[in-house]
């Protein structure tokens, strides 16, 4: 009889989402979750928690995922994470990649009511992230999300017979909670992508091993392409008095740029497929900028002698490719650093660069204008 009325007075705070999920808040104190703890929930998923397995899969924020197969195509999951008023997603994809993944989501909102719902990741805009669609086959009794002592627990049930492995973990921005009625979610705060052996319960990074590649490609891109070629664009341009100094220094200068700029897009090829990442426009711009500079080697090996009739199309074709390669490389160094979380440092120091070029070619070509 007791238990009966406990059941019904918490129903009365269910809210009912296409999930139908059964969702607690409970603010008693608890241990700090670990897979060394022992884990109690105190019968309140739907679900049985004695045999599941427990594996850390992103220590920097303290995520804990509990899995198993409870039976022939039908799936447990439990993540704890720490509560920091921002919702916790927990996606799964076949290829590692954001794009085109579903996702199951979890937040308190500022009134105390707590959500569950599934995404459909189709693209990396918050509009593009549709609520209530994607291919995860939830059980529909089976959702719950318990808030206890800090930390949420998003537990869940697919039907499937093996969910995909590449997982993706992500935190929202705190105090940028999805609302009513469109439940849109904001950009993560941070991400993380994985692997996971259901078998073993290995948990492995995607691209924890990349760090130094993605450095060597975000630098060298940044001093060939960003920094290097508008520097030999200035030596050709204003040095022209000192002649065939400014010849030699500007093929010199511009060379050096070149291969930076090429072996940073090697490494960014290399990266792209070790992190299975979605940076089709950041890649995209960077082909761009690399066929540009192509031509540019191009054309100096056919360069036509000064006397030639054609020399003054040549020279435009010249000036104007390697200006747009130029605007193109600024941008998408730019770009870089946003898609790479570099942080405001990075931005702040290579715009305290590209100022400092301007303000030099700025002098530079209101002097040639004066001696003219």
């Amino acid at each position: 009889m007791k238990t009966s009325s406990f059941l019904l007075i918490n129903t009365l705070f269910f809210i009912v989402l296409d999930l139908s999920p059964r969702i607690l808040v409970n603010s008693q104190a608890a241990a700090t979750d670990s897979c060394a703890s022992t884990f109690d929930l105190k019968g309140r998923l739907l679900f049985d928690t004695t045999s599941l397995v427990c594996r850390s899969v992103w220590d920097a924020q303290g995520f804990i995922l509990r899995y198993e197969e409870t039976s022939p195509n039908l799936w447990s999951f439990i993540l704890s994470a720490p509560n920091t008023n921002s919702y916790v997603g927990m996606g799964f994809s076949s290829n590692g990649k954001m794009i085109g993944s579903s996702a199951i989501v979890g937040w308190v909102g500022a009134g105390g009511g707590s959500m569950i719902k599934r995404y459909h990741l189709t693209g990396q805009t918050p509009r593009q992230v549709v609520p209530d669609e994607g291919n995860l086959q939830v059980v529909g009794t089976s959702s719950s999300l318990i808030s206890l002592s800090g930390r949420l627990y998003i537990a869940f049930q697919l039907n499937t017979s093996l969910p995909d492995n590449r997982i993706l973990y992500s935190v929202g921005p705190a105090g940028r909670l999805p609302v009513r009625p469109g439940f849109q979610l904001a950009e993560h705060d941070r991400k993380v992508s994985t692997i996971l052996n259901y078998a073993s319960g290995e948990s492995k990074t995607k691209g924890s091993s990349s760090s130094k590649l993605k450095k060597s490609h975000g630098i060298l891109n940044m001093l060939g392409w960003g920094i290097i070629l508008p520097i030999g664009a200035m030596v050709a341009r204003y040095m022209k008095p000192w002649e065939p100094v400014w010849f030699y220094s500007h093929s010199i200068v511009q060379s050096l740029g070149f291969l930076c700029g090429v072996s940073g897009i090697v490494c960014g090829f290399v990266l792209e497929n070790r992190l299975g990442v979605d940076v089709d426009k950041h890649k995209s711009l960077g082909v761009i900028i690399l066929t540009l500079g192509c031509l540019q080697v191009i054309a100096f090996l056919v360069r036509p002698e000064k006397e030639s009739k054609v020399r003054k199309y040549w020279n435009w074709y010249h000036y104007g490719i390697g200006r747009g390669l130029i605007i193109l490389a600024v941008a998408n160094v730019f770009y870089g650093i946003h898609l790479g979380d570099a942080g405001s440092g990075w931005k702040a120091g290579y715009a305290a660069v590209v100022s400092v070029l301007f303000v030099v070619a700025f002098i530079l070509e209101l002097r040639l204008w004066i001696t003219d």
